[in-house]
């Protein structure tokens, strides 16, 4: 099997939960796994100068706007959260250690129902409370992952993914690096795929 994708995102983008919704069945129809990567957009902001699209004057409507528009034309459910952006490191924090504890593919099962809480339901993922509650749901232990997400070695992983994030020129969610090519944005799916396809 061809390498991985590797894909970068952040629980409080939506177009990251877009991805998420659809890179495993992009990775699988072309024959490869995927590496998820949760990381802190806050971090690469301030890296590179930027802020959260909806922060800014016009272009934050138009975002909101666009969310909404890019659901209904990919069949994705989603609801405008009550409070937006909203910090991640609990959720980020929870996937990374579910996956070390308990397996990759249960930390996907994670991060999916984290977005799923946060862009269909409404849950104010930063809240660690909350973030708990989401992982009991699916069967997790709900003590292990407490304790588990507030360690300092999970507190370490999730500043080193974010660190190498950005050395790999990481500067937005989604971010999807293939064979050494960056895709940023889930408007990319298309090229992404085309890539994999040896037909770009």
């Amino acid at each position: 099997m061809a390498g991985p994708i590797d894909f970068y995102f952040d629980f409080s983008s939506p177009y990251g939960y877009f991805a998420a919704t659809r890179i495993e069945e992009l990775a699988v129809n072309n024959g490869r796994l995927v590496n998820w990567h949760p990381v802190l957009l806050g971090v690469l902001f301030r890296t590179v100068g930027t802020a959260p699209l909806t922060t800014y004057p016009v272009k934050g409507e138009y975002a909101f706007h666009d969310f909404e528009r890019t659901a209904r034309f990919h069949g994705i459910p989603y609801n405008r959260p009550p409070r937006f952006p909203l910090a991640t490191q609990a959720a980020a924090r929870a996937m990374l250690w579910t996956a070390q504890a308990v397996g990759e593919a249960r930390a996907i099962e994670l991060a999916q129902a984290i977005f799923r809480a946060m862009f269909v339901d409404g849950v104010a993922i930063d809240e660690a409370d909350e973030v708990l509650r989401i992982g009991a749901s699916i069967g997790l232990d709900r003590d292990a992952l407490a304790a588990g997400q507030e360690s300092e070695p999970i507190r370490e992983r999730l500043r080193e993914e974010t660190s190498q994030a950005l050395a790999r020129g990481v500067f937005g969610a989604p971010f999807m690096i293939v064979d050494g090519e960056p895709f940023w944005g889930f408007d990319r799916f298309n090229q992404l795929d085309a890539w994999l396809k040896g037909a770009l």
